[in-house]
Formats: C-alpha cells, sequence, structure tokens
C-alpha cells in the first residue's frame, strides 16, 4: 500500500470504524498496522503489570475527592464510639491555648482556624489532617505555655528529680556523664540531640506510609501527638528544673521568668561560629519542662513503630535511643529519671495503639500497596507480642509469625480474607472510619 493510499485509508470512514471496534485486549486504540510481534510484546507487558496488582488494592489507596458532600455522607453514616471523645478533648485544649497565646493576633488565629476547617470538610486532606490534629494540638500548647500566668502556675519543683536520681541510681548520673568534655564527644552527642531528633518523625512516618500496612501511618501520628500532649500537660502541673539548673544555681528556688539555657550546646554553637542553640533555649516556652523527657519519648516511640514494622533493625533503633539518652545527660538537659518517664509514656501510648487500632504487617508483603486486607490490633487468641517477642522476631531460631495468624479484625476491600473477614460494602463510610481512631473493625477499610 502506497503512503497516498495509506493516507486515504486512515480518512475512509468505515476503515475508522473498523479499527475502533478492533477487540485486541489492551490494545482498542492502536491501530492494526502496528507489526503484530510489537503488539504481542504490549499484551505481555499488560498482563505482567496486572498480575502485580491485587484485585483489592484499593485498600491501600488515598481519596482525590474534593467534595464536602463526601465527608457529610461518611460522617452520616460514621458508627459513632467512645473514642470520638478526643475530638473534644483536642477542641479543649486548642480553645485554652488559644484563649491564653497573646501571638498571633485574632484575625491570623481565625485565618488558621478557617484553613483548618476547610482541610476537615475536603477528603483529600482531611486523611491526612485529621490523624495530624493531635500534632498541630501540641504545637499550639506548647508554643502557648510561655504566655500562661505564673499566678496560676504551680511552684517549680528544684530538689525532687536530683533526690530522685540519687535514690534509684545512688548518684547523678548527668553530672557523671557531663563531666569530662571533648570536641568529639560534643560531636557524637549533638548528632542524635540537635540534628537527628528533629528530622526523625518525618522520616518515620514516611517509612510508615510506605513499608507499614495500610492504617500504621495515621496511628503513629495520633500516638506522637497525644504522648507529646500528655507531657506537656504534665510539665505544666509538676514543672521541673532541669540539670544545668542545678549547675548554675544549686538547689535555689526558680520562678518562671528565667530563660532557658542551652547548657552543653554551648559548645556546638562554639564549634560551628553561631549562638544558633543558644538562642533557641532562651526563647523556649517550656523552661521547666525537664519530666518527662520528650526526647526520650520520641527517640522511644520511633523504636517500637519502626521495629514493629521491621522487626530485624530493632538492634538499631535501640541503640539509636540509648545513643540519645546518653547525649541529653551529656549536654546536662535531662536526669535519668526524665528520660525513663519518656520512654515509660512512649511505651503506654504504643502498646495501647497496637492493642487496639495498629495494623499487623504480614511476612509476605513489603509495601503498603502489597496487602489485600490488614489485621487490627493483637490476635484474640492471646498470642500477640510482648517485648521480648519483637527481640525474638529478628533471632535466627525465631519462626514467630503471629503477625500474620489470627486477628482480633481484618479489614478488606474485595471478597474475603483467608480469615473469612467480611468486606465492607459502603465506600463513604469507610473513607471516614479510615481516619478515625475509633473505627469500626468490623465494617471499614483502612486508608492512611
Amino acid at each position: 500500500m502506497t503512503n497516498k493510499s495509506y493516507l486515504a485509508f486512515l480518512d475512509n470512514n468505515a476503515a475508522a470504524d473498523m479499527l475502533s471496534q478492533t477487540k485486541v485486549p489492551g490494545l482498542s486504540a492502536l491501530p492494526s498496522f502496528i507489526p503484530h510481534r510489537l503488539r504481542r510484546k504490549w499484551r505481555a507487558t499488560k498482563s505482567r503489570i496486572r498480575s502485580r496488582q491485587s484485585p483489592t488494592s484499593s485498600i491501600a489507596s488515598l481519596s482525590w475527592s474534593c467534595s464536602p458532600s463526601d465527608t457529610l455522607r461518611s460522617l452520616r453514616t460514621h458508627p459513632w464510639s467512645i473514642y470520638d471523645a478526643q475530638y473534644l478533648f483536642l477542641a479543649i485544649v486548642a480553645i485554652f491555648s488559644l484563649s491564653v497565646s497573646e501571638a498571633p493576633g485574632p484575625f491570623a488565629k481565625t485565618f488558621v482556624a478557617t484553613l483548618l476547617m476547610t482541610g476537615l470538610c475536603l477528603p483529600i486532606t482531611r486523611q491526612f489532617l485529621l490523624p495530624l490534629l493531635p500534632t498541630l494540638t501540641w504545637v499550639l500548647l506548647f508554643s502557648s505555655c510561655k504566655y500562661i500566668s505564673a499566678d496560676y502556675r504551680p511552684a517549680i519543683w528544684v530538689r525532687v528529680l536530683p533526690a530522685l536520681e540519687n535514690i534509684l541510681y545512688g548518684a547523678n548520673l548527668s553530672n557523671i556523664l557531663s563531666a569530662h568534655k571533648h570536641v568529639v564527644l560534643d560531636l557524637l552527642a549533638w548528632l542524635p540531640y540537635g540534628v537527628i531528633h528533629y528530622v526523625s518523625p518525618f522520616i518515620v512516618s514516611g517509612c510508615m506510609f510506605i513499608w507499614g500496612p495500610p492504617g500504621t501511618l495515621p496511628i503513629w501520628a495520633r500516638a506522637f501527638g497525644y504522648m507529646n500532649i500528655t507531657a506537656v500537660l504534665i510539665q505544666i502541673v509538676f514543672p521541673c528544673s532541669p540539670p544545668w539548673y542545678e549547675n548554675t544555681y544549686g538547689l535555689a528556688p526558680a520562678n518562671y521568668s528565667m530563660k532557658g539555657d542551652a547548657a552543653g550546646l554551648k559548645a556546638v554553637d562554639a564549634l560551628f561560629g553561631g549562638p544558633f542553640y543558644e538562642n533557641t533555649f532562651l526563647a523556649s516556652p517550656m523552661v521547666f519542662g525537664a519530666f518527662p523527657s520528650l526526647h526520650s519519648g520520641w527517640a522511644t516511640l520511633e523504636t517500637l513503630f519502626m521495629g514493629h514494622v521491621f522487626p530485624k533493625l530493632f538492634p538499631v533503633y535501640v541503640f539509636y535511643t540509648m545513643w540519645l539518652w546518653w547525649s541529653t545527660m551529656y549536654f546536662s538537659h535531662h536526669y535519668a529519671v526524665d528520660l525513663v518517664a519518656g520512654s515509660l509514656l512512649a511505651g503506654i501510648c504504643y502498646f495501647f495503639g497496637r492493642a487496639k487500632f495498629l495494623p499487623r504487617p504480614q511476612p509476605d508483603k513489603e509495601f503498603r500497596w502489597d496487602y489485600d486486607y490488614v489485621e487490627i490490633g493483637d490476635p484474640m487468641d492471646g498470642s500477640g507480642y510482648s517485648m521480648l517477642d519483637i527481640y525474638e522476631e529478628f533471632q535466627p531460631q525465631s519462626d514467630s509469625d503471629d503477625w500474620a495468624s489470627g486477628s482480633s479484625s481484618s479489614y478488606s476491600t474485595g471478597g474475603r480474607s483467608p480469615l473469612g473477614a467480611r468486606s465492607p460494602v459502603d465506600d463513604a463510610q469507610s473513607l471516614w472510619d479510615g481516619d478515625t481512631v475509633g473505627s469500626d473493625t468490623e465494617h471499614s477499610s483502612r486508608k492512611d
């Protein structure tokens, strides 16, 4: 066929209809003059792509809807539970924080509140904002602490932590570890305390989203937020002085007009030639918030969640936590008792979330998109994990597969899971539940 006759063939309506009605799978939009070998190769490629996609892989998908009506429909079908009272608690804390905060002004506060409410009305942003609410509330509460009048705040405890330190450990471990300074030790302590600590929540969030089962990221975000809120509330009602205060002022009474101190981090400022940490701690809104230590709480919670998803690397995370413990005492920012309290608080948040809401990883799944269903909470047969079980997970002789066998509940988006859990049929309902801690585990699909 010549070029002219070929073009005439394409202009012919009958020929166009014939091409449009071609029933070659996956090639209906391709003209028939493409070589057969190339078409066969394309069909094979399409088959391989489809074979990697689970028919129920939508469990790992995100919502792209921008319609507030979808949010209203999800709210109407949402099965309310006692856990939804968390939003009332967050609202009370947020209103208190905004009431005492002197900055920013009322117009800025109204603008930010409007943006937040708008984001919660749109499904595409609500799926991220709803689990993030505890963390946003913590940031608001923490930043407003400096505006709370000293007339309504309790007296600062100066002697209690040093006394507990000596009773429990027989000595002040912070003073012992910070007695000998060296530039190498300064840098080794600065890495976890002044750098990794601030970026680690974002790294863990990315890992939870990519490699964790669908629904892991919202539980991590909520546990992180509520741990921080609880710690700040304790620090408000039970203010305690850190080791640097004892080293500078002894056991003299403290007051809320005192500024924070970078303590050992001043050596890092001197090394890099700038008062970055000194200025940061001078402007700290919570000067006497030594107990419990959120540095320890962050590291411990990150260790537990990363160990949940990557159990074979659990010793690495434990090493990081111990490294950060040493650095906080080396810089004279926390007593050992503060670190223990922070880790205990993180453990409570993690194990409560794991028992009730946290999806269990399955050994044959690598990414979130590989999951056809997820199992929530500890197995009802009592075969849940303890801390020793987590350690045994990465031992060569361990053959435990409790994360993938037995469940208290399962989520699926189609068909039946191997455990026989029914699939939800109401997509609107599951959309809201996937973003709520108090989700009905029998009738909703879990989404990040």
